[in-house]
């Protein structure tokens, strides 16, 4: 094996560099929904007023408020003067933001009105609730009452809608710093660290970068290297760090015809950003995956198999593999941005068979072939931008709104450039 030194800062194992990635998943997205959208009845029962029956309060109100009480005819006398059942909640509110939408100002389900020849004066409609708080659940009854009876029922909770709620960050917030956790998948306990950074303030939530390390390479040797941490560490963004299980070349991850057998690593990326979105507040829409050599790999490959998970990626040093290319079909369109150097003897740039770990040979499609492959899987049309100052071109024309970029560098087998990479990713969200 070979070792190279990443920024100076650790050895990392080059033939590790393989990190023979190719597809990925996405899932996820923001929290905020309509907090209230759903208009509550405003008060249907019919009330009785003398010999003649007359209408409690009929007129609905919006979002879990209603009018209380129209002018209804109680036998030959009037069964209850208009009343205003309450301004029957009719601002909505997003359930992102607060969560919960005023079902309603408390309102009178209309003043005492004369029961009429045929009956004793009766109350138009007890004095009810337009509607509390609303919750998102079915719509309610601003009050129903009997035009010439007793008083009218106060009427149930007003709906606020069927809006999402708003996040929920955990509580006391997470403290900065590294944490070495253990999440469980299937009968395997897997290993990462947790990244908070000091400007994680745990009140509103935050993206989660997934960083895989490259072929023989481990957490902390990534968090050591990768570029990315000093692009998200000033916005609050956390950062996980998995550790892969042990192959023919050392730590590797499952990318299919390599790099470790039997290892269900899409599975352990899933089970991972779950347990991440319990401790820390994180935008669940807003998961991304990166990754050096293998890791670049590991990253293609959730792309493929975990788009409902992750909103984009941005792998380095590797590609899509022809032996797993065709089991590439994410479940939506997924923003891609590799980055790819023209004088890597690792991953060759044109591509190609490799045999670097034992007994698992694989063939690159090469930065071009890639390119074009995520082009096709995400439906984009025409023909790729020209190249810009930082030697990027990219497709834009793309199903879903998305981009799938490649960036050549002259470095070597190194990590991508996160101060192109960070800002490409970050700009894309599930839907």
């Amino acid at each position: 094996m070979q070792l190279e030194t990443r920024s100076g800062v650790r050895a990392t194992l080059l033939v590790g560099a393989l990190l023979l990635g190719a597809c990925s998943g996405n899932g996820g997205s923001s929290n905020d929904g309509t907090g209230g959208s759903s208009s509550g009845t405003g008060g249907t029962t019919v009330g009785t007023g003398g010999t003649h029956a007359g209408t409690g309060g009929a007129s609905p109100g919006t979002g879990g408020g209603a009018t209380g009480g129209s002018s209804a005819t109680g036998g030959t006398g009037e069964g209850g003067t208009t009343g205003s059942g309450g301004q029957g909640g009719h601002v909505s509110a997003t359930g992102g933001a607060a969560g919960a939408a005023s079902g309603g100002a408390v309102g009178s389900g209309g003043a005492t009105g004369k029961g009429g020849a045929g009956g004793a004066v009766g109350t138009g409609g007890a004095s009810g609730h337009g509607g509390s708080v609303g919750t998102g659940g079915a719509s309610g009854h601003g009050g129903a009452g009997t035009g010439g009876g007793a008083g009218g029922g106060a009427g149930t909770t007003g709906a606020g809608g069927s809006g999402g709620a708003a996040a929920t960050c955990p509580s006391p917030a997470l403290g900065s710093g590294d944490s070495n956790l253990t999440v469980q998948v299937g009968s395997t306990s897997r290993t990462y660290i947790l990244h908070v950074p000091t400007a994680y303030k745990g009140t509103s939530p935050v993206p989660l970068v997934v960083d895989f390390h490259p072929l023989g390479g481990s957490g902390s040797q990534e968090e050591g290297s990768s570029p990315y941490k000093a692009q998200t560490d000033p916005e609050g963004v956390v950062t996980a760090y998995p550790n892969g299980l042990s192959g023919p070349s050392g730590a590797a991850w499952n990318v299919g015809p390599c790099c470790v057998a039997n290892v269900d690593d899409v599975a352990f990326a899933r089970a991972l950003v779950a347990q991440v979105e319990t401790k820390a507040c994180i935008d669940t829409k807003r998961v991304y995956a990166v990754g050096f050599s293998m890791g670049g790999g590991m990253s293609h490959y959730v792309a493929c198999h975990a788009a409902d998970v992750f909103a984009a990626v941005a792998p380095a040093s590797f590609d899509l593999l022809k032996e797993n290319e065709d089991g590439c079909t994410p479940p939506r369109p997924i923003s891609e941005l590799s980055f790819r150097s023209s004088n890597d003897t690792v991953v060759p740039y044109a591509g190609g068979a490799s045999s670097l770990v034992s007994g698992m040979p694989v063939t690159f499609l090469g930065a071009v072939g890639t390119f074009q492959k995520w082009a096709q899987i995400n439906g984009c049309t025409g023909s790729p931008t020209a190249t810009d100052s930082n030697d990027c071109q990219y497709y834009t024309s793309c199903s879903g709104g998305v981009q799938v970029g490649l960036c050549t560098m002259n470095t070597g087998h190194a990590p991508g450039n996160a101060t192109i990479g960070w800002p490409f990713i970050k700009k894309y969200t599930l839907p």
